[in-house]
């Protein structure tokens, strides 16, 4: 599904990933867990295709597509999502209309016929109760005046109705309290199916209690320096990010 190798990328002339290799294969969940500044961010949206991410050396292989060669929207109608962090208010435009322009954006470039404002009606009711999104909210404009919560579940929304193949999850607990993440943790693993595999990048190992990865993967200054299982990142909980540094041989954070 996603096979990085030796990715360098830097951001107004500063490098910030010094040779990332990564394989998530379809079907899995994999975590990328790290301090603030070591890159993580950097990473996601580095595949996600911001043109403000530079990558100076590296390939990255997306479902046997040469990754780095698309620009972002063609990355997106491939089935590559970014879940954002922080995501953004857009006022005057409808959330149904927006998802609508990019479901049939996505019909399109699998030459099929757009889905009519009804028939998308129905489809968004549909996906809006199977992660329990109160419908109303898609009337609304664009995360306008939406808690933290009804944020993250926009997203869910999103990739419930795009059906991406893969999809980054960037701080997707990031504002949430425990039943809210509980509650999204829940949707993230009934929008999981073999053909699809999730990529999440966090701080904390609160919400691999509920989605549990396949693998875990710590970035410290802009390197994977250590990987391995669920256990990984309970024992990053306990301990800190310092001591998996310190074996490293690097300082806890680098890059941002």
């Amino acid at each position: 599904m996603l096979e990085i190798h030796d990715l360098h990328a830097s951001v107004n002339g500063v490098e910030i990933l010094k040779g990332i290799d990564l394989r998530v294969d379809a079907g899995e969940t994999h975590a990328i867990m790290g301090p603030n500044g070591s890159g993580k961010s950097t990473l996601a949206l580095v595949l996600a295709g911001h043109p403000a991410y530079e990558v100076t050396s590296g390939s990255v292989s997306f479902d046997g597509a040469d990754l780095l060669a698309l620009g972002p929207e063609e990355r997106a109608r491939r089935g590559l999502f970014l879940s954002f962090q922080h995501p953004i208010e857009i006022p005057g435009l409808r959330l149904d209309h927006f998802l609508r322009a990019g479901y049939n954006e996505v019909r399109k470039s699998r030459d099929e016929d757009e889905m009519d404002v009804l028939k998308f009606d129905r489809l968004i009711r549909a996906k809006a109760k199977d992660i329990r999104m109160d419908a109303a909210l898609t009337k609304r404009s664009v995360n306008e005046g939406f808690s933290g919560g009804e944020k993250k579940r926009n997203e869910l929304l999103q990739m419930a109705i795009l059906e991406p193949k893969l999809r980054i999850l960037d701080e997707v607990d990031s504002g949430l309290d425990v039943d809210a993440l509980r509650s999204v943790a829940d949707g993230i693993n009934a929008l999981a199916t073999p053909q699809s595999a999730t990529l999440i990048v966090t701080h904390y190992q609160r919400i691999l209690d509920y989605v549990v990865p396949d693998a875990v993967h710590i970035l410290i200054d802009g390197r994977i320096v250590r990987s391995g299982d669920k256990q990984l990142a309970a024992e990053i909980e306990s301990k800190g990010y310092e001591p998996v540094a310190e074996a490293a041989g690097l300082a806890p954070a680098g890059g941002s």
